[in-house]
Formats: structure tokens, sequence, C-alpha cells
């Protein structure tokens, strides 16, 4: 349980100056505002603002710098690693900060900084246009683009961070700045894969792609037991695959009575998805060899909406469940590397866990690597692991299982990450340093110029010169 280490002489004023509300230990909603998507994450923080604006958002950065108090910003609140919540500090909440304002002429659109990306797609997809995003609509758009943003739409217009025109934020100091090619330059370019190192993110002005309302997608399954076949096929497609595709493979269980024939469901399985940014008629073509690679459990491959395939992993995801995720960026898909994912696959404590192959490459790999802090536009593939599970006593094996994945699967990578995966972040400092190579130091400069006290350190930090690196934490959510 919170402790209060802010007295009733401080908080009055300071609800008093919020359009939110402020909400504190007593209140009857707090273990509900607490809670955060992954059920691993419980954690007792002593205030959170429900911010409503701007305004609202300097006044909470200002009273937690003043007090000296321990800062979480919670957009979304989806990330795996918890860090939209704290233990005796303060929350900055956006969730009540979720406006999207679309500009069908000029293909623009400007969301708020709590807003997920279902509230993305809603308003956007009522003109045909989208923006890259997630795979998990609930996902909030902050944490996302700030640390990159992989999505269906990646190969063809990259990373969700390649897309922004400008972005609006509060600094450490309590100051409202706008970030973009035209001013403030440096710190655009760090907020651009860098994460929430540098402020609280009230705002994004993203540019827009005709997309839907229709797309064509591959959605297939095959027997777990031809895993390595299908890698390799999978290998081959996506060597010479045009940059409208962008897929992912999947193994596991994943045990699903509604999707499957009664004798596989609960048999290990690979599916293949794939989205076209194109004509549904040419990705139906372009797609179906991944459809065609072994004799299918399932297929429900096809044209549907843009909006449906956001949503499709929804309910796969629910809130409170428990969740421990890492990545590795790939150097290939070698006939060791697909054995050994075989090998991770069939020794998954959960049936509900799965490890994922991203297809990299295309507009991703063509931006220059100057353009943004984004590190990862190296590597053809990108590994997920994902522990996903129910109950608390399955918590160490769940979590053993993904470290020491990931300890084998280094073997056929650089060692660097992608920060929007990570559970628990073992290795802390290293990870950062070796994930961002050479531009880390022009990161610690940034940081310096922008938070030098490391207020805004719950997140993959970017520590400022002389500061020590705090335990934890994910990026921005």
């Amino acid at each position: 349980m919170a402790h209060d280490p802010i007295g009733v002489d401080e908080i009055e004023p300071f609800e008093a100056a919020l359009h939110g509300p402020v909400i504190r230990p007593s209140d009857e909603n707090y273990d509900h505002t607490r809670a955060v998507w992954n059920g691993m994450i419980d954690k007792y923080p002593a205030v959170i603002a429900r911010c409503r604006g701007v305004a609202d958002v300097i006044n909470a950065v200002n009273f937690a710098r003043d007090r000296d108090l321990l800062v979480a910003v919670r957009g979304g609140g989806h990330n795996v690693a918890g860090s939209a919540v704290c233990d005796d500090g303060l929350v900055i909440d956006l969730s009540e900060m979720r406006g999207v304002w679309v500009d069908p002429d000029a293909r623009t659109a400007w969301v708020q900084g709590g807003a997920t990306w279902a509230d993305v797609d809603h308003e956007t997809q009522a003109f045909g246009l989208a923006t890259p995003g997630g795979l998990v609509s609930e996902t909030g758009v902050a944490g996302l683009t700030l640390g990159g943003g992989l999505g269906h739409l990646r190969c063809k217009y990259g990373l969700s961070c390649d897309n922004l025109a400008s972005i609006d934020l509060v600094t450490a100091d309590g100051d409202y700045l706008t970030a973009s090619a035209d001013e403030h330059e440096e710190l655009f370019w760090g907020l651009r894969g860098g994460g929430g190192n540098f402020g609280v993110v009230t705002g994004f002005e993203f540019d827009l792609h005709p997309v839907g309302p229709e797309v064509a997608t591959c959605l297939v399954f095959y027997p777990g037991d031809r895993l390595a076949e299908c890698l390799r096929a999978y290998r081959e497609y996506v060597a010479s695959a045009p940059a409208e595709v962008s897929t992912l493979t999947t193994a596991g269980v994943m045990p699903d009575e509604e999707l499957f024939p009664a004798d596989a469901v609960n048999e290990p399985k690979i599916g293949v998805l794939g989205c076209y940014a194109g004509s549904i008629e040419e990705g139906e073509r372009v797609l179906r060899p991944l459809r065609e690679i072994d004799d299918p459990i399932a297929d429900f491959s096809g044209a549907m909406p843009y909006v449906e395939l956001q949503q499709l992993f929804d309910e796969d995801y629910p809130d409170g469940m428990r969740y421990h995720w890492k990545s590795l960026y790939l150097d290939g898909l070698s006939e060791s590397a697909i054995e050994r994912l075989a090998y991770w696959t069939d020794v998954a404590p959960s049936p509900l866990s799965t490890v994922d192959v991203w297809q990299l490459g295309g507009a991703i790999e063509r931006a220059d690597v100057e353009e943004s802090a984004f590190a990862g536009r190296h590597a053809p593939f990108l590994l997920g692991v994902e522990a996903n599970w129910e109950r608390p006593e399955n918590d160490d094996a769940n979590v053993v299982w993904v470290r020491d994945c990931l300890d084998d699967m280094r073997q056929f990578s650089d060692g660097s990450v992608y920060l929007n995966f990570p559970g628990f972040l073992e290795g802390g400092d290293d990870v950062i340093r070796t994930t961002f190579g050479r531009t880390y130091d022009r990161l610690v400069a940034l940081k310096d110029e922008y938070d030098p006290t490391n207020l805004f350190s719950l997140n993959q930090n970017i520590a400022p010169s002389g500061s020590v690196q705090p335990d934890g934490g994910a990026s921005h959510e």
C-alpha cells in the first residue's frame, strides 16, 4: 500500500490548479486508476494527476520537479514493463487526452498524447487514410511512436516515428515547445526513437497515407511440426517481396477453439500474418504464396476492413493477463537460427506464449539513420519472444523461458533490441548503449539539455551525464 509522502497542505493547492482530477490512495477509484494492462505490475503511486490539457501537464511536471518526486507518464498504459505507474511517486496520466483531428486535404492528423491507435484509426479511416500504428489497437500512440512503432504498414510507409511532422511536449523545466524539422530540430531527431526521455508529449502531428477502407491480408496457420519448412519458405518469400508487403510469423500452441479444428486446438502451430498496402486484387496475388507453403490448418486470408485488421489481436491480449516480452534484432534466418527458434517454441511453458519473427526492411531500411534516433534499421528481421500466461504461480517459469531464449538467440544478433518490447530490461545501460551504438552520446547530450536531473527516468533510460541509471523501466507509454 502506498504511503503518502505529500502533505494535504501541498496536495490541495495542486488539486485546485488542475482541471482534471487528482486521485490519492484513499479515493474509491484509486485501485482502478493505478492498474495497467500487464497484470504482473502492481504499484502504488502517492498521487495520480489525470490531466485534461497542456496546462495540467505543466502544473504536474512542476509539482513533481519541485518536490523531487518519482514520475511515471501514462498514455495508453499498455507497455509490457508497466512504467506508466510507480510506487510512491506521481503518475502524470494522459488517458483523458485522447482527441484526434484529421485534415484530409493536407493528409495530416493531430493526436493527443493519451490517445490509442483505435482512436486514431477511427478518425483517419473516415477519410480512407492511415498512418503506421501497432498490431493491437488498444496500444497507446505515445509509447509506440516514441520507441519507433512497428505495424502492418511498416515496409511501405515506415515506422510510426518516421511519419511524424511535429511533436508538442512539456520539458522537465515545465516549458511547452514544439519540435519539428524546422524548430528544435535536434530534439525532434531524438524524440523519434529515443523514447520518453525528454519530456511529456502532449500531441503528435502525423502524415497520413491512402489506406483502406479494405486491405488484402494473409492469415494462415500451419502445423507446428512444419515450423522449419515454413520459416525457410518465409525467408525466401520476404527476400523478394515488394515494399507493399509487411509480414510476420508467430509460433506457439495458441489454443483457440473458435478458430481451429478440435484436433488442432491444443497442438503447436505456426501462423503467417501479412498485409498488402495497395490494391486488393494485386495484394491477394502477391500474398498467395504465403498461403501455399504447406497444407494449412486454417486460412482466414482475404480482404478485410483496415480497422478490423488493426483490432484483430485485441482479444488475445486482455487487460490483467500476465506478460513478459523481449526482442532481439536478427542478422538473418540461418538454418541454425531456425533450429533454435523451433526448440524455444517447443519448450514454452504457456500455451498462450509465442515466438515471433517480424519482417523488416523496405521503408524502415531506406530511411537515413541520421533522420531519427531509432536504432534497428539495419536488421532484416526482429525476434519477439512473448510470454503470456494467467496465473501468478507460473511467473518464474515464463520469465526464465524468455530470458533463456534471448540469451541463446544472441548468437544470431548484434545484441541490439527493439525498445518497445522488453518486459524488464536486464542489462540496463549496457543494452541501451549497444542498441543505440554511435548515436548514444548524441542522445546523452539531448538528455543533458532537456532533462539533466533525469526527472523522466521510468523508460528505456538515457541517463544524463554523471547520473546513475535507474533499475528497470520501459519506453514512455
